[in-house]
């Protein structure tokens, strides 16, 4: 791709520019309008300036991914609700042996349910549940965080549905589901354990076991507040009372006359207006106001009995319903792995939840994180401005001849220019802009090297999105959802990110590039 006029190339690069500083910097002093309005000001800009024109703007956003985010966001709600976080909660910490222990856990979950769900998904899902195990049990976040993020990434490059590069490079190059497993798991299962390994050295200390409680009993952890999950729980029946009576009221059955089994005398009409017997009276009306708090009693207990089964059917239907959610999500998770259409697959199991919950969905909607889509939209659009300047391409072709797949310097350079490229123009254009070129370059040394480069494509540009926070939509959606979580908000910068990202990307990436190989 030719380079355009200075001024379109000048203007392009200074609206990424703006964008990359806002998005590392939401607060910087002289325009502290967030990662959301800054993506969306760099977006506009390209527009204006003409870098691209308004339908291309439009066209470049990813409506596929926008919609598998929206799908899953809800999906997520509505598992929340179901008890699954108190589930995994208890899976975690049963016979943990502390902090250390849970970091390892939080690495293997994340990268299992990223290879199934997706990363993006795993993230969606699990942000929250990490903030509140970690504060619950007196550690740290920024690790457990870290190792949700950067362990989604790995486990997501195992499988073409783990993340949406993976899924462009199945389809662009035909590979079978069970040739990219196989071709990359042994980089990812050897990753997932040097990541967590490397997250234990440099945060030892904070997970010693003596700054964190004692999680070893189920009963110990309670991830999930009774709050979150009583939005779908029924109202019990209102017991009935009898009405209060004055002190001088007396009851109708001692009103009315004497019970049927009363063996007190009879009680001539006059006995009291005739100087009769009063004492009996007395006697009378006492046992009748007695045998009134028998049948009161057992008119109580006849509405305890209602109400419990009342109570137990409500019980019954709520476990139905969780049970119904736990189905769909698994069905979302079948048709995935099926190779249907992820978003539509997302979106359908979200609309089916909201309506078998057949209540107004507003409260569950409103959970959504708008501001999220939005960013990525921005995203989107002002990384295609910056793409059609010809900055990435021409760099490119530079490097091409450097960069070929049959020598190991070769390999090296491919995978710093994907590297680079991934964490500058994100991973899922540098695929779209690179895919092509190196499969063509790989497929005039013979058909084995093009599938080799079709899957270091893959891993490179996965394992590439621990570089930096801007690396990968799944850093993103951890940094985005631990901010605004209302209880548990932690705010995990760029520097932090990066003190780990840094060095773990290399790390991995170099032992994946060893181990990466077609059947």
């Amino acid at each position: 791709m030719a380079m355009e006029p200075t001024v379109k190339v000048a203007l392009g690069t200074a609206s990424f520019a703006i964008f990359w500083v806002l998005a590392v910097f939401p607060a910087v002093p002289f325009l502290p309008i967030g990662r959301t309005a800054g993506s969306l000001l760099g977006a506009m800009l390209m527009v204006l300036f003409n870098v691209i024109t308004a339908d291309e703007a439009y066209a470049a956003v990813d409506l596929p991914i926008l919609g598998l985010l929206f799908g899953t966001m809800v999906v997520s709600v509505y598992l929340e609700r179901a008890d699954m976080f108190r589930h995994l909660g208890r899976l975690l910490s049963w016979r943990s042996q502390g902090g250390k222990d849970l970091l390892v856990r939080t690495c293997v979950v994340s990268a299992l349910a990223s290879a199934l769900f997706t990363n993006d998904t795993c993230c969606v899902v699990l942000t929250e549940f990490i903030l509140k195990i970690a504060r619950q049990n007196n550690l740290p976040p920024k690790p457990f965080l870290l190792a949700l993020a950067s362990s989604a990434n790995i486990g997501s490059a195992a499988t073409p549905i783990g993340n949406p590069q993976n899924l462009v490079i199945a389809v662009q190059s035909g590979i079978s589901f069970g040739d990219f497993v196989f071709g990359i798991l042994p980089a990812t299962l050897v990753g997932v354990v040097v990541n967590a390994g490397m997250l234990l050295c440099l945060y030892w200390r904070e997970l010693s076991d003596e700054k964190c409680v004692d999680v070893a009993h189920d009963d110990a952890v309670e991830v999930v507040e009774e709050d979150d999950v009583t939005s779908h729980r029924f109202t019990p029946a209102t017991m009935s009372h009898p009405r209060g009576r004055g002190a001088g009221q007396i009851a109708p059955d001692a009103a009315g006359g004497c019970d049927a089994h009363c063996c007190c005398e009879p009680v001539k009409p006059d006995a009291t207006a005739n100087g009769g017997d009063a004492t009996k009276v007395g006697i009378h009306q006492r046992r009748g106001g007695a045998v009134g708090a028998v049948v009161r009693k057992e008119e109580e207990e006849y509405n305890s009995v209602e109400e419990k089964e009342e109570l137990a059917m409500e019980e019954w239907k709520n476990k139905l319903w969780k049970t119904c959610v736990y189905v769909i999500t698994f069905g979302m998770l079948v048709a995935l792995l099926l190779g249907l259409n992820m978003s539509w697959s997302a979106i359908t199991a979200a609309l089916a939840l909201i309506v078998l919950d057949f209540k107004d969905a507003r409260p569950c909607l409103e959970k959504v994180s708008y501001p999220l889509l939005l960013f990525f939209c921005g995203m989107f659009i002002t990384v295609d401005g910056f793409n059609k300047t010809g900055i990435p391409s021409s760099f490119w072709e530079f490097m091409e001849p450097y960069a070929r797949i049959d020598t190991p310097t070769g390999v090296v350079i491919l995978a710093l220019v994907i590297l680079f490229l991934s964490n500058v123009a994100s991973n899922v254009p540098t695929v779209l802009l690179l895919g092509a070129r190196v499969a063509a370059s790989a497929a005039a040394i013979s058909p084995a090297a093009e599938t080799n480069a079709w899957l270091l494509l893959a891993w490179v540009s996965t394992v590439a999105g621990n570089l930096s926070l801007l690396g990968s939509a799944a850093n993103l959606i951890v940094c985005e959802q631990a901010r605004r979580s209302r209880q548990f908000g932690y705010t995990l910068s760029f520097f932090s990110h990066l003190q780990f990202g840094f060095p773990a990307t290399l790390v991995v990436t170099g032992i994946g590039l060893l181990l990466i190989k077609s059947n």
